[in-house]
């Protein structure tokens, strides 16, 4: 049975380095038997929205569109924080695959018992 992993992401085109690296490690994690999310919040929700991601590429890493198109074909689940995604005014209607708008319930249900989490 696979373990459980969590890369929680509060950058976007802000801080694309951290953006990329994140979902670079989520993809690590997939590759590692771990079930995994990224949870997405503050300006990171903006991810979520298809089209966002589509020219971000940092330099040494796979495009950014290309890192979360793999982690969802992987199995993997973006959790995106309801309340960031609201304040924003953002579509709900164009998430990207993968993609669930969730409360922080969701999250800490996923977290307890102990599943490592990393930040970026």
């Amino acid at each position: 049975m696979p373990g459980k992993f969590c890369v929680s992401l509060t950058s976007a085109k802000n801080d694309t380095d951290k953006a990329t690296v994140a979902f670079v490690v989520a993809n690590a994690a997939l590759g590692s038997d771990q079930e995994t999310i990224v949870f997405l919040s503050t300006e990171a929700v903006n991810l979520a929205v298809a089209g966002y991601a589509d020219d971000i590429h940092e330099q040494g890493f796979a495009p950014l569109e290309q890192l979360m198109t793999d982690f969802a074909e992987g199995g993997g689940s973006i959790y995106v924080c309801s309340p960031c995604f609201k304040k924003r005014g953002l579509d709900e209607g164009t998430l990207v695959a993968g993609a669930k708008i969730v409360g922080g319930a969701k999250l800490v249900e996923f977290l307890v018992g102990g599943t490592p989490s990393v930040s970026y």
